[in-house]
Order: C-alpha cells, then sequence, then structure tokens
C-alpha cells in the first residue's frame, strides 16, 4: 500500500482532498477490504503532521515552492522571456508565456513557475497598455481617465488566466484587478462631482478614505478565504495569502495618510514630522502586527517595517542624536523586532490568542 500512502499525501498536499474526507474514503477503502495504512489513518486527524501535507498547519506556508527543481525552472522562464522580450518585443512574449504554462502548470503542475509566469502575463498587459496610451497620448486630457483605462486592462486576462491554470495569485491579481477598477470609477465620479480633473491631487484625505475602503474590503475576502479553509489544505489558503500580502502594505499606508498627510505629503518621511505623528504610527504598526499574529499571516508584521524604521529615525533625529547615531538605532531596532517575533511567533500568538473570544479563536488557524 505504500504507492497508496504517497498518492494520498500528495493529493492533500495539492489540496486535491480535504482533512476532513479523509475518513470517508477511508471507511469506502475499508468497506471493500482495503487498507489505506497510516497516511491516512494521521491525514484523518487535521492536528497531525503526516508526510509534507500537514506542515502547513504548523506555521503559514503558501505551497508556491516545492522543491529546487522550480527554481531551476523558474530561472529558465525568467532568462528566455526577458530574453525574448529583448528580441522581439510584447508583441512576440505572448504566445510564449502561453506555450509555457500549458507545459509547466496545466501539465506539470509546478507552482512557482506558475507564479513567474502570472507575473509575466501582469507585467505584458501594463506594459502593452502603457505601449498604447503612449502612442494615444494627445487624447488623454483627463489623468482619471488614463488610470481607469489602464486599470480596466487587467481583469480579463487574468481572469482567463485563472479559469485555464487555476493559479491562486492570478486569482487574486483578478480580484484586486477588479479592486482597482471600482476604485477608479469612484475617482472617476469624484471629478465630476467636484468639478476637478484630478482629485487625488485636490482631496489626499478623501483620497486615504477611499482607498482605506477598498484594503478593508481586500481585507475581508482575504479573511473569508482563511475562514473557509482553518487547516490550510487547500487553494483557498493560498489564495487568502496573496490577498493578505496586498492588503496589508495598503490597509497600513491609507491609516498613515490620515497621520501623516499636511500641507506637503511627504513631510514626515523626510523626518520632518512631530513626535505625536512618530508615536502613532509606531502604535499603528504594533496593532498590525498584533493583528499578524492573530490571524497567523506574517505580511501584517513584515508591511510595517519601513514604518517602523522611519518613526524611530524622526525620534531620534528630533532628540539630536547624530545620523550615524539614529541610522544604526534605527536599523539595530526594527532587526531585533523582527527577530523577536519570528523567533518568538507561537508563544506570542497563544499570548494574543487568549485575549479573543473562543468564538472568534475557533475559526482562526489553529496556535500551535
Amino acid at each position: 500500500m505504500t504507492d497508496l500512502n504517497k498518492a494520498l499525501a500528495a493529493a492533500a498536499e495539492k489540496g486535491l482532498i480535504s482533512a476532513d474526507r479523509v475518513n470517508d474514503l477511508d471507511t469506502f477503502l475499508s468497506a471493500r477490504g482495503v487498507s489505506a495504512g497510516p497516511a491516512m489513518a494521521a491525514a484523518s486527524r487535521p492536528g497531525e503532521t503526516f508526510h509534507d501535507a500537514l506542515a502547513a498547519e504548523e506555521s503559514e506556508q503558501p505551497r508556491f515552492l516545492r522543491g529546487f527543481h522550480d527554481i531551476l525552472i523558474t530561472i529558465g522562464v525568467v532568462v528566455v522571456l526577458v530574453g525574448l522580450w529583448g528580441i522581439g518585443g510584447t508583441i512576440a512574449v505572448l504566445p510564449l508565456i502561453i506555450v509555457l504554462a500549458e507545459i509547466l502548470v496545466r501539465r506539470q503542475r509546478l507552482a512557482l513557475p506558475a507564479v513567474a509566469l502570472t507575473l509575466a502575463l501582469v507585467h505584458w498587459v501594463g506594459q502593452g497598455m502603457y505601449n498604447v496610451m503612449a502612442a494615444g497620448q494627445p487624447a488623454w486630457t483627463n489623468e482619471t481617465y488614463l488610470i481607469l483605462a489602464y486599470v480596466c486592462a487587467f481583469p480579463v486576462p487574468l481572469g482567463l488566466f485563472y479559469w485555464r491554470y487555476r493559479v491562486p495569485l492570478s486569482f487574486a491579481l483578478f480580484l484586486l484587478s477588479i479592486a482597482a477598477v471600482a476604485v477608479a470609477f469612484v475617482f472617476l465620479a469624484l471629478d465630476k462631482a467636484f468639478g476637478v480633473d484630478f482629485v487625488l491631487e485636490q482631496y489626499p484625505h478623501l483620497v486615504a478614505a477611499i482607498l482605506l475602503v477598498a484594503a478593508l474590503a481586500i481585507f475581508a475576502l482575504a479573511m473569508r478565504y482563511d475562514i473557509s479553509d482553518p487547516h490550510r489544505l487547500t487553494l483557498r489558503s493560498d489564495i487568502a495569502f496573496w490577498l493578505h500580502l496586498a492588503a496589508a502594505p495598503a490597509l497600513l499606508h491609507a491609516m498613515l495618510g490620515f497621520i501623516v498627510l499636511s500641507g506637503q505629503g511627504d513631510v514626515w518621511w523626510r523626518g520632518e514630522g512631530g513626535l505625536g505623528q512618530s508615536a502613532a504610527v509606531i502604535f499603528l504598526v504594533a496593532l498590525f502586527m498584533t493583528i499578524g499574529l492573530v490571524i497567523d499571516r506574517r505580511a501584517f508584521v513584515t508591511s510595517g517595517l519601513l514604518s517602523l524604521g522611519a518613526a524611530i529615525w524622526t525620534i531620534l533625529q528630533k532628540s539630536g542624536a547624530s545620523l550615524d547615531t539614529y541610522v544604526f538605532i534605527a536599523f539595530a531596532v526594527v532587526g531585533l523586532t523582527v527577530l523577536v517575533i519570528g523567533i518568538f511567533w507561537q508563544p506570542l500568538r497563544r499570548a494574543a490568542m487568549s485575549l479573543l473570544p473562543v468564538a472568534i479563536t475557533a475559526r482562526l488557524h489553529a496556535v500551535r
């Protein structure tokens, strides 16, 4: 039964069968005198590890890197695409993306090359749309129309790519492109309502509020996928991973807009903000790190590191420290924060989860 054990482990790893269905399969096989052995027994207990399929339960483990073979193939994909782009330009690249996707994604199911080809498609669409707009630049008199036309180019190719190849990143990007189109339409409506040419420049706080609402919608969608797969055994978990990766920095920077926006939007980043702003930024970053611990998503930790460093930089500058002092102190504090959270992730997560009601924690990824 070794082959069957391996097949079941591989199926669970790829999300083709969930742990709660393994018992049913075990009963079905046992009724016919077939025993699946220890692999299936372990698979029926989602809290335990079997093969590599349930390793993702121990921590956040998106399934886009499965071995050095994937890395080697991905290097080849990137190099050949860059080479062909230089030789034949934008038009020549799309057929190669499709051919490689048919071989590497649809047939061989290689995860990391699938990510690379999805990003190549996004780059192809973006570059192609840029070339079209550059050719007809005199016709674009309104910047909001320009943004709307640009983002509208992405949903259809990404949707078709996911329909054909079932790459989680392509579906996450499809959802994000839909959100970008919706936001662009809101900006266009505000342009008409306020009688301005570019609302992004005239009403920065209003823009920050709109972006915050959009980021919250993306976060809510990511949490819906997370909650639907608390054991992180299916592709829904990978989709949630990519959505969180986009939602975390979007939420953070939308909220930062309310803290740091002033007469000049980049004052705080140049170290000219106040101590109150810096303290608020540090509190916001700490809040995001706590959220990351609760939902077991490290994107909410990494997204705030740059802001944390900038806040520490500003505080030290206001205290009169010399340049060579506060640069290295900022680096040391940020690095120490990363190490402490990374090393003590599970104990910190247990402490954070203990403060929440069972009704909430029961729907989240289990604490180890």
